[in-house]
């Protein structure tokens, strides 16, 4: 490699077991880390030698001691590798904006911010009672801003967790679905159970809802709400109306903080209707109290052929429209 170093490195505590799941089935997430930094890992043991360019090498190092110490906890996974890889390549490459790293600790571990944009959304979601999040699938803006409600919750700054979705689906009506309203509604709002799941475990979070603590509701119910004290969360926020986007933003009440997530490119309102995310960004910015958070194809922390079609598809647009997309779409 040109203008390549080599950096060693040795795993504390020695653990034969731990470092077989670093490794992974015949050194497969070694071979993740060398595709996703462009670096070479050879290693003896408990000894590794890095080989790339500097701030590559320097990114598989930290890779490598991350991983290592979650091996403690368990299995990692070929995903996880990925997504560590890449955010020490962004840590080493750029800073966040000033502060503390915040951190959240649930049942399952610490929730930190990967990469730049999430560490400071983060922080804008302790310092503003109005955050927008926006950006693509799998970049992480619904699942911190649950973990940022969980951990208001836990420490007693809000007293509920609303979390709220509009029920507008791609291609279908819910008319055509079986069962009743709530059973029609139910699916829109599973990645919201699934997140609060993680955290907080099945048992509890059934008995925070039974008791109203947390509340998982289609956007409609909000209507003629005044909401104090209260972690409100609106996903999926790029399905809204202007009308309902003025109507949740106006139920906001003393000593709540409310967080809204969208994705610009995936749009399911008819022809007609005009995104109240896309509208309330435009007109909002810029207000104390109100920030933005911007999410790109880069940040996208599922499976990295995730990202690569984000890509793919942001590409598309441009070429259709011969203009440049959004920054930090959706």
């Amino acid at each position: 490699m040109n203008d390549s170093v080599r950096k060693t490195l040795e795993l504390a505590p020695p653990d034969t077991e731990r470092l077989a799941r670093l490794c992974g089935a015949q050194d497969g997430h070694l071979r993740v880390i060398e595709e996703s930094l462009g670096v070479r890992v050879h290693n003896r043991g408990h000894h590794f030698q890095v080989s790339g360019p500097e701030a590559d090498a320097a990114a598989a190092v930290d890779a490598l001691n991350e991983l290592y110490a979650a091996t403690a906890a368990g299995e990692v996974t070929p995903d996880s590798v990925h997504v560590v890889a890449r955010s020490a390549r962004q840590e080493r490459g750029e800073s966040a904006d000033g502060g503390d790293e915040i951190v959240i600790k649930t049942r399952t571990g610490l929730i930190r911010g990967r990469g730049p944009n999430q560490r400071r959304y983060l922080a804008n979601l302790k310092a503003n009672d109005l955050n927008f999040g926006i950006g693509p699938a799998g970049t992480g803006k619904t699942f911190l801003a649950v973990a940022a409600a969980v951990d208001a919750l836990e420490a007693e700054r809000v007293r509920r967790l609303l979390l709220v979705r509009p029920a507008v689906e791609a291609g279908e009506r819910l008319g055509f679905l079986p069962g009743d309203l709530a059973q029609k509604i139910d699916p829109y709002l599973r990645p919201l159970y699934d997140a609060l799941y993680e955290m907080l475990g099945f048992d509890r979070v059934g008995r925070l809802i039974e008791r109203q603590v947390i509340e998982i509701a289609p956007l409609a119910y909000m209507r003629g709400r005044t909401l104090n004290e209260a972690y409100i969360i609106l996903d999926e926020a790029q399905n809204t109306t202007v009308e309902q986007m003025k109507m949740f933003l106006t139920r906001i009440g003393f000593g709540s903080t409310a967080v809204v997530t969208g994705d610009m490119t995936q749009i399911d309102l008819p022809a007609s209707k005009r995104s109240g995310l896309r509208h309330a960004v435009g007109i909002l910015g810029g207000i104390e109290g109100i920030s933005v958070t911007r999410f790109a194809a880069r940040d996208v922390v599922r499976h990295p052929l995730v990202q690569r079609i984000v890509q793919a598809y942001d590409r598309a647009d441009d070429a259709e429209h011969g203009e440049g997309t959004e920054s930090g779409r959706g």
